[in-house]
């Protein structure tokens, strides 16, 4: 059962260096209405712990490394090594998220096609299960 997906965005660079590009509609499945990074947090902090209503997500490591665990509420977890920039993490709505284990240079660079409301989050676990399962 696939409840994320992997994306490989193509890598345009030449001898100055690399270009990633990645358009809204084409390279990542939604129109892009929000785009938010994270960045100088500490090996020990988890972000995220929570799961959102109705926005879809795509998520990339722009620089350095972090750990993403992916949860569907039913039974399915994965753990995704993201430590290649040309590479995102797609999660529809109602994917339970956290982001651990950053490198000391990690940027984290996240996508939406929803603005920012904070009534479809869900940041309790439990509350989340009833709602996925209910």
């Amino acid at each position: 059962m696939e409840f994320y997906k992997i994306l490989e965005f193509k890598e345009l660079g030449d001898e100055r260096g690399n270009l990633v590009a990645i358009e809204g509609g084409m390279d990542i499945p939604f129109e892009v209405k929000r785009v938010f990074y994270m960045y100088g947090t500490d090996d020990t902090m988890v972000r995220g712990q929570h799961a959102n209503r109705r926005s879809q997500f795509v998520l990339i490591n722009v620089s350095g490394s972090s750990k993403i665990k992916v949860d569907d509420g039913k039974g399915h977890t994965e753990i995704i090594n993201m430590d290649k920039p040309r590479i995102g993490v797609y999660l529809p709505p109602m994917i339970w998220k956290e982001m651990y284990d950053f490198s000391q240079n990690s940027t984290i660079l996240c996508l939406t096609d929803t603005h920012y409301d904070p009534e479809e989050y869900i940041r309790d676990y439990d509350e989340y299960l009833r709602e996925r399962n209910g």
